[in-house]
């Protein structure tokens, strides 16, 4: 993955410009991903698979007749945005609701969610099927914290067959649902992956070793072993799974044994030969398996092994024919009903005007500029971040940060060319922080910076007090989003101390400079003391032990920006009697 590209952090919308070109018979891009070239012209279930590129076939390859209606296709395992989400699901909507179906990862699950609420807002019925198969990544007592591989598949593939057959919204969830249920996948890793342009791999193992328990972003395994015989690998994998049987599970199943970007067909077939006698041999009839790459991770060395638990009504679905880009089974072609779509115009809307007290616009100068120095010191340190996460987690939170703040900075500079004030300005930037980067973080800061904005409004240059209230403003959406509080080794072990010192200096008279220098001290000490903690959110929370030692690269990064926006949002209006 290092050796075809233009500029790597171009590499995923170039990706999916490429294969909606080569398969335009099949699927039209539109903002946010890709739909079918033919929308039902009949009320019609959309299934919408969704998630961060580098996975393919999922999740664009999967869109087709009998399986996906559209794809939502976030960077590189960054997941998508609620705004792309939302523009797939107009796009691929047709009277009878949209489903969004993806795996269990935190920044999945809010943008995923934002974007449902503005639908549900327009009279669209949506709902949402989460994946949790990989049984690595959680003990059975916490399967609903278990995050989503390659059972996606399975997955995606029942709830197109039954959206394809007409059945309703709520049934198209309650089968996506009851086939996760049934579904376990447990995967191993021999070598890491490495991002387009990067100079190594997001983690690496000994030679003759293996990752037990990998996820698709490239989290490193639960463990490290020496690398076994196909004979024992096979074993391992199957017997970990045939452990987690489902309750009243019949002896139907489906099975996938999937590459996960390097290994080659032929090493598949041969781990085959052991994994499908054993599970004859377990009493188990397998139904229509499938060997091949269905859920990959860039270029990693490595397999995983699904299988799925059916019944008569999800063995029909699962046998039902399919045609997608990536995937073919028997015959999906539907005699007329649908439509062939034009790929949209450009949108050619005029640009936003703006109202703003000229006190205003002279404070949006100063954020303009905080978001500069943001922006410089993020760009140095994306390497370092990415370092940072890829101890525990899938490594992408500097490349996130950059293209977050990249896009944040020139929405801001573009609307206060505009004439915006401080709170317009800081609504955009956070808007296109948001949209660009996805992911958590990406979702965090947008809804963050907005919030800021909305507080100070467009009438006035703030004072001290003024930016008391922004800052709770922005801290207060956060921890509603992310659901995380102080100890959960998060961005907000930074946020909340750097609030807390702001405010009580603030209270004692101090400038709002000097409140914000001590702040960004106590900020930048949080960050680092989170190197002791175990993480109780997030992707790194499976691999906990792995983190202890390692500063929390979002702490890390809000320490970083706040200590460098000081400089410019403390230029406010100081009340008589302020002391330095």
């Amino acid at each position: 993955m290092t050796k075809i590209f233009n500029d790597p952090s171009a590499f995923a919308e170039e990706a999916l410009a490429g294969f909606c070109d080569v398969h335009a018979d099949l699927v039209r891009q539109v903002p946010g991903g890709a739909v079918r070239r033919r929308r039902s012209d009949h009320p019609k279930v959309a299934v919408l698979a969704g998630g961060g590129s580098g996975h393919y076939p999922a999740f664009a390859g999967l869109v087709g007749a009998g399986l996906a209606d559209g794809a939502v296709v976030g960077n590189i395992f960054t997941s998508p945005s609620a705004q792309q989400a939302y523009s797939v699901a107009k796009a691929a909507e047709s009277g009878a609701g949209v489903v969004f179906a993806y795996g269990n990862y935190a920044g999945d699950v809010m943008n995923f969610g934002l974007a449902s609420e503005r639908l549900a807002a327009e009279g669209i019925a949506v709902e949402n099927v989460l994946v949790t198969d990989d049984i690595a990544s959680a003990p059975p007592s916490e399967s609903a914290k278990r995050r989503g591989i390659a059972g996606d598949f399975t997955v995606f593939k029942i709830m197109g067959a039954a959206a394809e057959a007409g059945a309703s919204l709520a049934d198209v969830v309650r089968l996506g649902r009851k086939a996760n249920d049934r579904t376990r996948s447990l995967g191993s890793a021999f070598s890491g992956c490495t991002f387009p342009g990067a100079a190594a791999p997001l983690f690496t193992l000994d030679d003759k070793m293996m990752g037990l328990g990998l996820g698709i972003h490239g989290e490193p395994g639960l463990f490290d072993t020496e690398l076994p015989p196909a004979r024992e690998l096979g074993r391992e994998l199957v017997a970990r799974l045939l452990a987690e049987t489902p309750h009243g599970a019949g002896q139907r199943i489906a099975v996938l044994l999937n590459g996960l970007g390097s290994t080659k067909q032929e090493e598949l077939f041969v781990l085959w030969l052991t994994v499908a006698p054993l599970l004859r041999e377990a009493g188990y009839t397998l139904v229509m398996p499938e060997v091949g790459e269905l859920v990959t991770s860039l270029d990693m060395a490595g397999v995983s092994l699904t299988v799925t638990w059916l019944d008569d009504e999800l063995e029909a679905l699962w046998a039902a024919p399919a045609e997608s880009p990536a995937y073919r089974r028997g015959n999906a072609a539907r005699p007329g009903g649908e439509t062939d779509e034009p790929t949209p115009a450009e949108d050619s809307a005029a640009p936003e005007t703006f109202a703003a007290s000229n006190a205003s616009r002279d404070y949006a100068r100063h954020c303009v500029a905080a978001l500069a120095a943001a922006r410089e010191t993020l760009h140095d340190a994306e390497e370092s971040l990415g370092h940072l996460d890829a101890i525990a987690g899938d490594g992408d939170h500097g490349r996130g940060m950059v293209r977050g703040i990249d896009a944040a900075y020139a929405a801001a500079a573009g609307a206060a060319a505009r004439g915006a004030g401080a709170g317009d300005v800081l609504r955009s930037a956070g808007d296109e922080w948001a949209d660009t980067a996805g992911g958590t973080s990406g979702v965090l800061w947008g809804a963050g910076l907005r919030a800021f904005g909305d507080s100070l409004g467009n009438d006035q240059a703030p004072d001290t007090a003024a930016l008391v209230a922004a800052l709770a403003s922005f801290a207060a959406r956060i921890t509603e989003l992310g659901k995380a509080d102080v100890g959960d080794k998060t961005m907000v072990d930074a946020l909340a101390p750097f609030v807390a010192t702001f405010n009580r200096l603030a209270g004692e008279g101090a400038g709002a400079d000097a409140g914000w220098a001590a702040a960004a001290r106590e900020a930048t000490a949080a960050a680092k003391a989170t190197a002791a903690l175990r993480p109780l959110k997030g992707r790194a929370r499976p691999l906990a032990e792995k983190s202890v030692g390692t500063p929390d690269p979002g702490a890390t990064s809000l320490a970083m920006v706040f200590a460098v926006f000081g400089q410019h949002l403390t230029a406010v209006r100081q009340p008589a009697g302020a002391r330095a």
